[in-house]
Order: C-alpha cells, then structure tokens, then sequence
C-alpha cells in the first residue's frame, strides 16, 4: 500500500491563500497527498475567500482556520510549502521534511482598496495559487485531476 506524502501550507493566519492551497492541492492531487494548512496566529478564514473559491466551485464548507502547534510532534509532514513571508521566517526546521518550499504571495486580507479592487485581489491571488499548485504538480510529474 502506497503511503501518501503529508503536505502542509504555512501562512500567518491561515485565513486565506493557505486555505486556497490546501483546497487546490486535495482537489487536484489528493490520491497522492494528504493535504493541511496551519498558521502562527490563526484567524477566521476571510469571507472574500470563501467567495473567490467559490466562484469557480470550490467549497470551503468544512474548511477552518488551525494553529500549526495541532500539528507538531503529532504528524510528520515530508514537504511543507510557506506561503508568506512572515510564516517563512517563523517556521521551524522540521525533522525528516524532504522538501521545503517558500512561495511569496501577497497578503489579499491586507489588500487596502474598494470593495471591487478587494474582491479582484483575492481573484488574483487565487489564480496564482491554482497556478502554484499546478507548477508543483507538473514538476513532480503528477497529472492534475481538474
């Protein structure tokens, strides 16, 4: 029996392009991954990214934000993939990790605008993580299941 790899996405507050990860990683991939996302300073997921997911049918139903101390010392995660800066910085080396991964993305819920320029900013930002995932997946050589 093939033993799926454990995959976490780290952002500061789990609340918007972690989520997005996790939910597009599980979708495309999740017969290959067992997908988690976690944050340092966990707050509700933003509403804006319930919205943009589901806007191109993603539900986020079952979704919540989670502290990543749930996870250390009880699961052992071979990649981990950080998703801000701030998380970057704070993560821990973590034993037996083969594959660690840093992903620059902007903050949306930190986005200051309109409504409208808001909305289109967790757009954007979804649209890079889905793009994200799929890079990860082709180099890895794994097919997407859209």
């Amino acid at each position: 029996m093939d033993k799926k790899t454990k995959v976490i996405f780290l952002c500061t507050g789990n609340s918007a392009r972690s989520q997005m990860a996790e939910a597009f990683l599980r979708a495309y991939a999740g017969d290959k991954f067992e997908v988690f996302s976690a944050g340092f300073e966990p707050r509700p997921i933003h509403p804006l990214t319930r919205k943009v997911m589901g806007e191109i049918g993603f539900d986020l139903a079952g979704h919540k934000a989670k502290p990543l101390k749930k996870f250390l010392g009880r699961v052992h995660f071979g990649i981990i993939i950080t998703v801000c800066r701030n998380a970057e910085k704070l993560c821990p080396t973590l034993p037996g990790v083969s594959t660690r991964l840093f992903w620059d993305l902007e903050d949306p819920a930190a986005f200051e605008g309109s409504p409208e320029e808001k909305l289109e900013k967790f757009r954007e930002i979804r649209d890079t993580v889905d793009s994200k995932i799929r890079s990860f997946l082709e180099s890895r050589k794994i097919p997407v299941n859209d």
